[in-house]
């Protein structure tokens, strides 16, 4: 009788479409739309080019570029667009980066509505640093602050420029830069991005503090406007972004400064070297503006944004990379366990071991990503050089796959040099790179609640 009712229980229940779509997989299918509707838009909408139009692969990548709020190009964007043309970009990014923000809050909305239990644990990473009942104003939170930033700095860039251009010309400067910006987008309507303005200490101060806060993400947004109300503490998730963010910045340009101070800064006044270096340790994680040339910067100084680039930001924001809590957790594993700890602990709390775990795998599946695809871009780009011409390469195409893994848009002048195989590589890179991570985390999310069964222990030796 009993299991007639449950059978008849059952049979009542909805049956799952073999067409339903788990959240990753609705991530990873709208990116994949709108870069196609942005690479359509560059080949069939009309006027958007100064001369020619773009190839269909540089339409692409310039497409998959700015959805996945990369920067990286294979055209002088100001040279080759039209007004028209650079208007579309700025949708593109603006509508890519609203797209990664809006994702996490909607499925922790979805989740707060009982939408099932696939929406509920891909929620479950973000649901867990928010108070009960907030996805909706964390939505607010990320329209709001959005327009707010962009509007601010917009005004604040239209000061900047107002002395060298007219007010329109000023105007369309100052939006495009201030969105490009808080999306960490990183593309410039400036051919040499921003190394033109090296000695215009507040342009890059403007942009460089939009870049962090696009960068922090919006939970620590939402987080520390809830604290500024007197509502609750600050959450140990946002303590640690906002610890390991100030504490890269402040390491990186300390060292940026020593790397550079008498080579690509050389010839700058010493206030305009120190905001040149304190732009560099930000831009890296994951803006693609630069104020140098990076063909021209030292060895210390391209391992150290390497490094950077791979960090990124924090989750929940446009950054990309590993995320600046990956990177945290992982050092303190690694102090707790030379202090003999069983768990790592931060700021009086102890972080769930799944959570460490998921950070370990994330960290090693970007290297091998890294690896994998800087592989291929050696294959593709094999050229009759000499051998020490060839290692030196390498140095860009490594430093080239991680700006794009990481959706930075840094390069070492090598994006137009490609062949086509390259810029097909850094599309799919930047696509995995944007929703990969979310997509992976969700599916491990999923996972983790089955896995009750476990085969017998044996233990392996490492180090």
């Amino acid at each position: 009788m009993t299991s007639e009712a449950s059978r008849r229980n059952l049979g009542s229940l909805p049956r799952r479409s073999p067409f339903d779509l788990s959240a990753p997989q609705l991530l990873a299918l709208s990116f994949a739309v709108l870069i196609t509707i942005g690479w359509l838009g560059f080949i069939a909408l009309p006027g958007l080019y100064e001369g020619e139009p773009m190839r269909w692969i540089d339409a692409l990548f310039i497409s998959a570029s700015a959805v996945c709020v990369t920067g990286l190009s294979t055209v002088d964007i100001p040279a080759v667009l039209s007004f028209w043309g650079e208007l579309w970009l700025l949708l593109l990014i603006q509508a890519g980066a609203l797209g990664i923000l809006t994702f996490a809050a909607s499925v922790a909305v979805a989740a707060g509505r009982r939408a099932g239990l696939d929406v509920e644990e891909a929620a479950g990473s973000f649901t867990a640093i928010l108070p009960s009942g907030t996805p909706r104003q964390m939505l607010r939170t990320i329209l709001g602050v959005t327009i707010v930033c962009e509007t601010a700095g917009a005004l604040a860039l239209l000061v900047c420029f107002s002395g060298d251009h007219d007010f329109g010309a000023a105007l369309w400067l100052a939006i495009f830069h201030s969105v490009s910006a808080f999306c960490n987008a990183g593309f410039s309507l400036f051919s040499d991005s921003l190394v033109g303005l090296q000695d215009r200490a507040s342009i890059l101060l403007v942009i460089a503090f939009l870049v962090v806060l696009g960068g922090i993400g919006f939970p620590v947004l939402h987080d520390l406007r809830a604290r500024l109300r007197g509502k609750r503490r600050l959450s140990t998730h946002t303590r640690v972004v906002l610890g390991a963010t100030g504490f890269l910045i402040a390491v990186g340009t300390g060292a940026f400064l020593v790397f550079e101070w008498d080579r690509t800064l050389a010839a700058l006044a010493p206030v305009d070297r120190a905001v040149n270096a304190l732009f560099l340790a930000i831009t890296p994680r994951t803006a693609g503006f630069n104020s140098v040339d990076y063909g021209a910067v030292s060895n210390d100084s391209l391992l150290l944004t390497v490094a950077l680039m791979w960090i990124g930001g924090a989750p929940g924001s446009v950054a990309g990379g590993v995320k600046v809590t990956t990177v945290s957790l992982l050092a303190l594993l690694v102090w707790a366990r030379l202090r003999g700890d069983r768990h790592v602990s931060v700021g009086g709390r102890t972080v769930p071991d799944e959570t460490v775990h998921r950070a370990t795998g994330l960290a090693a599946g970007m290297v091998l990503i890294l690896l994998v695809f800087t592989l291929a871009m050696l294959e593709f780009e094999q050229r009759e050089t000499e051998p020490g011409a060839e290692r030196g390469q390498m140095v860009s195409h490594v430093f080239e796959v991680q700006s794009a893994l990481s959706t930075v848009g840094l390069s070492m002048n090598l994006t137009p040099t490609l062949e086509d195989g390259s810029k097909l590589t850094l599309v799919l890179l930047m696509f995995l790179g944007r929703v990969g991570p979310l997509a992976v985390l969700g599916a491990m999310a999923r996972r983790s609640h089955n896995s009750t069964f476990r085969h017998p222990h044996e233990d392996v030796l490492i180090g």
